[in-house]
């Protein structure tokens, strides 16, 4: 996972390709909570996730590595079956430069999808935030739309529950995206167990706001 300042570059190439940052203004005063690494069967990683978005009635949009689908294919059937949404977060995580095809990866991520019997994503979130001209072309020749966010909590390092909450909640407003993981496998902390513990906060907070972590009709198609 990179460093602060890798995420603020990934955050300037966007300036160049076609993303989407916030949720479309018919979808009100909802706020989209996202999962980027997963699924992990660890205990503290997506089965607390899911266990503490169930607690704060709350849905999300996780967005799922496709070699990770294909190690826990019923943890990513059951992300499903309890009412979130998954989105593409390539097949191997890697850096777009990493990458001789940026294409075959993608499709390689949709045929593990696939193979775990998952609905075929509409949404795609590149592995460090990073577009280049190659992935972003590659998304969208396979009509997938690619995702940023407008809040974060730092949350693949080693932060405490109380501190990605304050993170999180000085950006949400009406539309925000949230950039969280539920896995730690590519991240330099341990445990994705602090992400968990703040789920409670931040869906408190934007309701203080007025706002609900809803899945939006923008995406999901249903409005």
């Amino acid at each position: 996972m990179p460093s602060f300042q890798q995420q603020v570059r990934a955050l300037e190439s966007w300036r160049n390709f076609p993303l989407r940052t916030r949720l479309d203004a018919s979808d009100g005063r909802r706020v989209l909570v996202t999962f980027d690494d997963g699924p992990d069967p660890a205990p503290d990683a997506t089965p607390l996730i899911l266990t503490e978005l169930e607690r704060s009635r709350a849905r999300a949009l996780f967005f799922c590595v496709g070699e990770q689908v294909q190690r826990a294919p019923q943890l990513a059937q059951e992300i499903v079956a309890r009412g979130h949404l998954v989105g593409l977060h390539g097949h191997r995580h890697l850096r777009p430069g990493a990458l001789p095809d940026a294409g075959a990866e993608l499709e390689q991520a949709l045929a593990a999808f696939a193979a775990a019997g998952l609905p075929r994503p509409r949404l795609f979130r590149p592995p460090y935030g990073e577009l280049t001209a190659p992935l972003s072309e590659a998304a969208a020749q396979l009509g997938l739309e690619t995702i940023g966010w407008s809040a974060w909590g730092l949350d693949w390092e080693e932060v405490p529950a109380a501190r990605i909450v304050e993170l999180v909640a000085r950006d949400l407003a009406p539309g925000a995206i949230v950039l969280l993981h539920d896995s730690a496998r590519y991240a330099p902390r341990r445990s994705p167990r602090a992400t968990a513990a703040a789920i409670a906060g931040i869906c408190a907070r934007a309701r203080a706001l007025g706002l609900e972590p809803e899945l939006p009709p923008s995406l999901t198609g249903d409005g």
